[in-house]
């Protein structure tokens, strides 16, 4: 694929606002020179182009190759295959770079391939519980195509994780509210979760979550009946919700659709937490009704955007 395909697959993100709701993603589907397929989110892919020539530099983490310089940026190139330690990979670095943004960082990821976006609907993005490879952590879902095989959607967040660390969550003041106040949270990734609830502990709320917006909605549903059948105000069982935007089952937009058209959840503020932070992601938040988006993953941004939320 050359530079001017790849920048066809990329060009008018912000026309897939259109996306919103209808649970729905697009997957950029790449090869690392095994029979293996491996997809990711079309949002979180800046430019998709040629490997330049990358500067080796000491005492970098594993898979790390160097660094390049990206109109006057400076940013760290990832080999994924190695990372993945992927068996009977072709010698050589991978021939092709996808500049991957996450969280405000801009990495790029060394792949043998890129073949084709594809179009999926959530319901077919299933939880990796059926991946038997050591790479299990780093893939966040599984898509079945349509005419046969598999795509292993990366968990961009774990691999940077695990690569460069997890971000620190700095001191956060506590929230001025009562003991007893609760925030539902809904994340498929595990260092998003396990983030999420250092801030909230921080701010001294309590805590349910669940791991997919299928998921999410169902206990969700079960939390309003049992509200209304003893005659509570649901806004007292749970203050706040926070949703992922890309998730498998059901993704956060659909989630807060739902939630939205349910006049149980009627005063329940909806915050969206996403690594998709481009304008046009936001502009699919707003479209389904979130109260507010905030980008992963900060802790002070996130800690003060859910504050005034649960104290009024």
């Amino acid at each position: 694929m050359n530079l001017v395909e790849n920048k066809n697959l990329l060009d008018s993100v912000d026309a897939r606002t259109r996306l919103a709701g209808s649970n729905k993603m697009e997957i950029l589907l790449f090869s690392l020179g095994t029979r293996e397929i491996f997809g990711i989110n079309v949002f979180k892919v800046r430019e998709v182009g040629r490997t330049p020539h990358i500067t080796k530099t000491p005492n970098m983490p594993r898979g790390v190759e160097g660094l390049i310089s990206l109109r006057g940026n400076v940013i760290p190139v990832l080999s994924l295959a190695p990372f993945l330690q992927l068996e009977g990979v072709p010698p050589g670095l991978g021939k092709t770079m996808m500049v991957a943004e996450y969280s405000k960082r801009t990495l790029g990821f060394l792949v043998h391939e890129v073949d084709r976006i594809i179009r999926v609907d959530w319901d077919r993005v299933k939880a990796p519980e059926s991946v038997l490879s050591a790479n299990h952590g780093l893939i966040t879902a599984v898509i079945e195509l349509e005419g046969g095989g598999l795509v292993s959607i990366l968990d961009v967040e774990q691999i940077l994780a695990n690569a460069f660390g997890e971000a620190l969550v700095v001191d956060i003041l506590p929230a001025q509210v009562d003991p007893d106040t609760s925030v539902f949270f809904v994340d498929d990734s595990i260092v998003a979760r396990r983030k999420i609830s250092e801030v909230l502990d921080k701010l001294g709320v309590r805590h349910k979550h669940a791991t997919n917006g299928m998921e999410a909605w169902t206990r969700l549903q079960a939390i309003a009946a049992h509200a209304q059948q003893i005659g509570s105000v649901l806004r007292d069982e749970i203050r706040l919700i926070l949703v992922d935007a890309e998730m498998p089952e059901m993704d956060g937009y659909v989630l807060t659709k739902n939630i939205k058209a349910d006049p149980r959840f009627e005063g329940v503020p909806v915050v969206m937490h996403s690594s998709l932070s481009s304008e046009a992601n936001r502009a699919m938040g707003k479209a389904v009704g979130v109260d507010a988006y905030v980008a992963k993953f900060d802790a002070e941004a996130l800690a003060d955007t859910l504050r005034p939320l649960i104290e009024r």
